[in-house]
């Protein structure tokens, strides 16, 4: 479902933005919309890899090897 969305802008910006559309072969409403669902599109993606990469820091990483010592071993006081 769409819905319309109001923005304010300065003249110049505005102007920039029809010819930029035009040049696109598209409408200023469209040229915005695709930008905003792209930006929310990326912000999504970013949560959802920055949720998984905390979850793996959680869990750690096994590089290899056998922990054979322990650190009383190494470390005498």
């Amino acid at each position: 479902m769409s819905r319309n969305l109001t923005l304010r802008l300065d003249e110049t910006t505005i102007r920039q933005a029809k010819v930029l559309a035009a040049r696109r072969g598209t409408s200023v409403s469209a040229l915005i919309a695709g930008e905003i669902d792209r930006i929310v599109r990326e912000d999504h993606l970013y949560e959802s890899n920055h949720q998984r990469a905390l979850s793996q820091l959680e869990n750690g990483y096994h590089l290899g090897g056998a922990h054979t010592l322990r650190r009383e071993l190494l470390h005498e006081r």
